[in-house]
C-alpha cells in the first residue's frame, strides 16, 4: 500500500485512463491518487455494440482487412467422440487494473463474441471485488496470480503506467499476449527493453492507441489507402480537450506532448502510412493550471514525414464547445475530412437561426465504440495468432516524436527525431 501511494504522488496513469469529466471534478489529490492506484468511479457510458471496420496493421503502416471480432474463436483440439465439430472455446482474458479504463475494458470483453473475462486483478479488494461481480467473473489482489492462471491467454494491463513494464515483461515470460494501454513507458530505453522480451518469446503485445478503431479516422484512413485523393500532401489533426485537468496532474503526467499530443502523432503515421521525421513546435502556457506545472496548454506542432507529407497537429487543453477531435488529409486529387461526432446529428433550422448539437465533452462518450472495436481486435489476434494492428513499433515512435517536440521547445528549432532517438543511435540503427 506504502509502495502505491509512493507512486499516486510520483506519477499517473496516461491521459485515456483518467476521469476528465468537466463537471464533479474530484479534488487535485483525490483524482492523483485514483489515477495511480487505477481506481476509478463507475464507467460513465454504455459501451455500443462492436462495428468492425478494416484494421491497418503495425508493419507495414498500410492498410490491411483483419478478422473480425465475431470470428475470434478457438476451437478445442480434434472432435467430440460422435465425430462432430469441437465445441468453440472462448478466449480467455484476465484484466490488470480494475480503474476506469479497466472497466470500459471489461465490459468490452464481456460484450465480445468468443472471449471471456476469466479474472481481474487490483490490490484495493473492494474495487476488484466490485468489477468481479459486475462483470461475474473472479477478483484476484497480486496480478501475478491472474498472470500465471492457465485460463488466461491473454492480459489486458490498464494498470498506472509505472508498472507497464514489469507486467508486460512478466505476461511476455509467461507466453501470454498482451494488450498494454499507452503508453509501453515514457522511457525509450525500458520500452526497448520490454519490446526486446517480446520478441524473443514471440508472444504478441497490442498498444492501445483507440483511436485507430474510430470510424472516422478508420473512413479516413481507408480513403488515403485507396488512392482516391491522390498523393498525400498535407493534414491538419486539431485535438482539443473541453477543461484542462488540475496543475497537480499535469505535473506529473509527462508533459502535454508525452501526456495528450502522443495520440495525434500517433494518427499522424496511422492515416499517412509514413513514419514522422522532424517536428517543429510553437506553444504557450496561458491558464495558470499550466503555468504552475511548468507545461504548456496550447500548441500548434508542424510535421514532416518520410514521404514527404507535412502537416500540423493543434492542441489545447481547454476547449468552450467539447471534445474537439478532426482531421483532413489533403491530396493531389482531393481531400478527406473527419468531423467531430455528436450525441446526435440533428439540425435545427428556424427564423431564429440554424443549431446543431454540440460535440462530446467526454473522450469516453467520443470514443466508446473505438474502445470496443480495440479489444474485439485484440481478442481475435489472440483467438487466430493472427497480425498486431498496433504493436510495439507503433507504441515507442510517439514517445520519441514527443521528445523531440520538448526538445523543439526548449531550443526553439526544428528537430530531427533521430536527435532524440539516442537509444537506437548507439545500437547503431538507421
Amino acid at each position: 500500500m506504502n509502495v502505491l501511494c509512493a507512486i499516486a504522488a510520483e506519477s499517473v496513469e496516461a491521459r485515456d485512463g483518467v476521469a476528465n469529466k468537466t463537471s464533479s471534478r474530484p479534488s487535485c489529490s483525490t483524482m492523483a491518487f485514483a489515477t495511480a492506484v487505477g481506481v476509478g468511479a463507475p464507467v460513465r457510458s454504455s459501451l455500443v455494440p462492436t462495428r468492425h471496420h478494416e484494421l491497418t496493421r503495425s508493419r507495414p503502416l498500410g492498410g490491411r482487412v483483419a478478422p473480425t471480432a465475431a470470428a475470434a474463436v478457438r476451437m478445442d483440439a480434434g472432435a467430440t467422440s460422435s465425430g462432430a465439430p469441437a465445441t468453440p472455446k472462448p478466449v480467455g482474458i484476465g484484466i490488470i487494473g480494475c480503474g476506469r479504463i479497466g472497466q470500459v475494458h471489461a465490459k468490452a470483453i464481456s460484450s465480445t463474441l468468443g472471449a471471456k473475462l476469466v479474472a481481474v486483478a487490483d490490490p484495493f479488494e473492494k474495487f476488484g471485488r466490485s468489477v468481479a461481480a459486475e462483470f461475474s467473473t473472479t477478483w484476484v489482489a497480486d496480478w501475478k496470480e491472474l498472470v500465471a492462471n492457465p485460463d488466461v491467454d491473454g492480459v489486458v494491463i490498464g494498470s498506472p503506467t509505472p508498472f507497464h513494464a514489469e507486467q508486460i515483461i512478466a505476461c511476455a515470460e509467461a507466453g501470454k499476449a498482451i494488450f498494454c494501454e499507452k503508453p509501453i513507458s515514457n522511457d525509450l530505453a525500458t520500452i526497448d527493453s520490454c519490446l526486446e522480451v517480446v520478441e524473443r518469446t514471440g508472444v504478441k503485445l497490442l498498444v492501445g492507441f483507440q483511436r485507430r478503431f474510430d470510424s472516422n479516422f478508420q473512413k479516413v484512413k481507408s480513403v488515403v489507402a485507396s488512392g482516391a485523393i491522390g498523393d498525400v500532401r498535407t493534414f491538419t489533426i486539431t485535438s482539443r480537450d473541453p477543461s484542462p485537468p488540475p496543475a497537480d496532474y499535469l505535473a506529473k503526467s509527462g508533459g502535454i506532448f508525452l501526456d495528450m499530443a502522443s495520440h495525434d502523432f500517433d494518427m499522424a503515421r496511422f492515416v499517412c502510412g509514413a513514419e514522422i521525421e522532424s517536428v517543429y513546435v510553437t506553444g504557450a502556457a496561458i491558464e495558470s493550471a499550466a503555468q504552475e506545472a511548468g507545461d504548456l496548454d496550447t500548441v500548434v506542432t508542424v510535421l514532416k514525414m518520410s514521404n514527404g507529407a507535412f502537416g500540423t497537429i493543434e492542441n489545447s487543453r481547454r476547449c468552450g464547445f467539447g471534445y474537439d477531435q478532426r482531421i483532413e488529409v489533403f491530396g493531389g486529387k482531393g481531400s478527406v475530412v473527419g468531423g467531430n461526432k455528436s450525441a446526435d446529428t440533428v439540425t435545427v433550422s428556424t427564423e431564429a437561426g440554424i443549431g446543431a448539437g454540440l460535440p462530446y465533452d467526454f473522450f469516453m462518450d467520443r470514443y466508446a465504440a473505438a474502445y470496443t472495436g480495440i479489444m474485439g481486435a485484440f481478442v481475435t489476434m489472440v483467438a487466430q495468432d493472427g497480425e498486431v494492428p498496433v504493436g510495439g513499433a507503433d507504441g515507442r515512435a510517439p514517445i520519441v516524436a514527443a521528445k523531440a517536440a520538448q526538445l523543439s521547445v526548449k531550443e526553439g528549432r526544428l528537430v530531427r527525431l533521430d536527435e532524440v532517438d539516442l537509444v537506437k543511435a548507439a545500437a547503431g540503427v538507421a
